[in-house]
């Protein structure tokens, strides 16, 4: 295996949505591949059957693209190495299975399920717990205890078995991982797992290896909960007579509230996503929020990813993909967990909104107006993501505190009318719409603000109450850009029409 030619593969599971700690393995997997100029896959691990959900795979695949992250070879992008979806490969695995049985590291087991569940229930009534190992191999129904004749017998007869790795006795297996250094496990606390099932399909142990044999994986980074497989991966690749690949194993993002792994149920309960897009169960309907729904931008959920774990060393917190790409080291990957912090997520939003190009998010904003039935010119919704995307985290966020900008006030706030439409108002407003009529001077936002400013002066009004009455009814409650602003922006007809509105509609309390 040649260590320099760097590949890697993110290979989940088509059994529901891709969590955000999936996505993070995937990403640091692509990170990893991009600074070493290497190859990163995607292979699809559905050796079980019977929890493949229908939708999982192309969900799959619709969020790594989501997120920006390129697949080098895989179920769509093809490659020298496919197929890339286990099911497609089931007749390459047996062979390996019956080599480990000729070469004494496996067996056949034809123990039922009902039998084992016997023996479990028999060692709990002792106060002990059964596990299917070196301690109780020779007195289960197995081809280490029956003849040759009469596992043979058993095959022909088509009775049903399963093939278990034999697991040796007492030996310390040691990997020294990139993330966690030396490990070590004893083989006397490992049962003899099954690697091959009747009904001709590979468990996930032996698929695994197998295929990241077959298809030259140099390193191996997936999450922690897999670090109790490594040793018998080791061995495996041991007993194959294959050099095994380099581990690296992720720590686990954590609950933002108590102790234990982010879960769909921390996310429901306080009102995040923990699936990078919208998930619809097709046996249930139940919906699950995504973060491309809620409206994060994919480069804010990225960086936010990246930095659950990942430390750069450094003070820098906002990173391009390319500046991921660049500082990135699985050595600074850390050992502890880290928790998710829903806030700190809309931070990043944030600051990838403030930093957007003006006429980008003016593209993503015409959907919305779409939706809302709204018609308007790219460039003016262009100027108004540049006055108010500094206020928002969301592109939503934009509409509720812009929406005057392209719609007259349909309603009113009841205690901005209750506090600014007093006695007097009405006539003030009044004098001030046939200010605007007769106004000729340009109607942009400074010489009109210093026209009415002097106006105003010599009138001798209050300039609050002025300008909260005019901010009602140009916008319809008290909030808002600057009103000469929005004034310049929506245009002398639709400024004048808001006030003989106002007037018409609005009643003093």
């Amino acid at each position: 295996m040649d260590r320099q030619n760097v590949r890697v593969r993110f290979a989940p599971s088509p059994t529901g949505p891709l969590h955000i700690g999936g996505v993070r393995t995937a990403l640091f997997n692509y990170l990893f591949a991009r600074k070493h100029n290497g190859t990163f896959i995607l292979r699809i691990e559905d050796t079980d059957q019977t929890r493949y959900v229908p939708g999982a795979e192309a969900y799959i695949m619709e969020s790594l693209g989501w997120c920006g992250i390129e697949i080098d070879e895989g179920v769509t992008e093809g490659g020298r190495f496919g197929p890339y979806r286990q099911s497609e490969r089931k007749d390459i695995y047996k062979e390996y299975a019956l080599e480990l049985i000729e070469n004494g590291n496996a067996y056949y087991a034809f123990d039922t399920a009902e039998e084992l569940d016997a023996i479990r229930s028999d060692f709990e009534s002792k106060g002990e717990t059964f596990t299917y190992n070196s301690q109780t191999r020779g007195s289960l129904k197995n081809s280490l205890t029956l003849s040759a004749g009469e596992v043979q017998k058993r095959i022909d007869a088509g009775e049903k078995f399963v093939v278990r790795f034999k697991m040796p006795d007492n030996i310390d297996v040691t990997d020294n991982d990139i993330v966690r250094g030396p490990v070590t496990f004893n083989s006397d606390r490992l049962d003899d797992k099954i690697l091959f099932k009747s009904d001709g399909m590979p468990t996930y142990h032996l698929a695994n290896v197998v295929d990241d044999h077959l298809m030259e994986i140099t390193h191996v980074i997936r999450g922690e909960e897999w670090l109790p497989s490594m040793p018998l991966h080791v061995l495996l690749y041991e007993k194959l007579g294959w050099e095994k690949p380099e581990f690296a194993h992720l720590p686990l993002i954590l609950k933002p509230v108590g102790k234990g792994k982010l879960s769909k149920r921390d996310g429901e309960k306080m009102g995040f996503p923990v699936f990078p897009l919208q998930w619809t169960d097709p046996k249930t309907g139940d919906v699950s929020k995504g973060y491309r729904e809620d409206g994060y931008f994919p480069e804010a959920f990225i960086n936010l990813l990246a930095l659950l774990g990942w430390n750069p060393g450094t003070e820098q917190e906002l990173f391009s993909m390319s500046e991921l790409i660049e500082a990135f080291d699985l050595t600074r990957v850390g050992k502890s967990g880290s928790k998710f912090d829903p806030e700190k997520a809309k931070w990043f939003n944030h600051q990838y909104m403030m930093n957007k190009n003006d006429e980008e998010l003016a593209e993503q904003f015409m959907a919305l107006l779409k939706i809302k039935q709204i018609d308007a010119d790219k460039d003016y919704i262009a100027k108004v993501m540049g006055m108010l995307k500094e206020r928002a985290t969301f592109i939503t966020d934009i509409w509720e505190q812009g929406y005057y900008f392209f719609k007259c006030p349909e309603e009113y706030d009841a205690k901005t009318v209750k506090k600014r439409w007093k006695a007097g108002v009405p006539e003030i407003m009044t004098e001030i719409l046939e200010f605007l009529k007769a106004y000729d001077g340009e109607w942009q936002a400074v010489p009109l603000k210093e026209q009415f400013s002097a106006f105003v002066n010599e009138k001798e009004w209050g300039f609050g109450v002025v300008m909260n009455a005019f901010r009602l009814c140009i916008v319809g409650a008290a909030m808002g850009a600057d009103l000469f602003e929005i004034c310049e922006m929506i245009g002398r007809g639709d400024t004048i029409a808001r006030i003989e509105k106002g007037l018409t509609t609005l009643e003093i309390k």
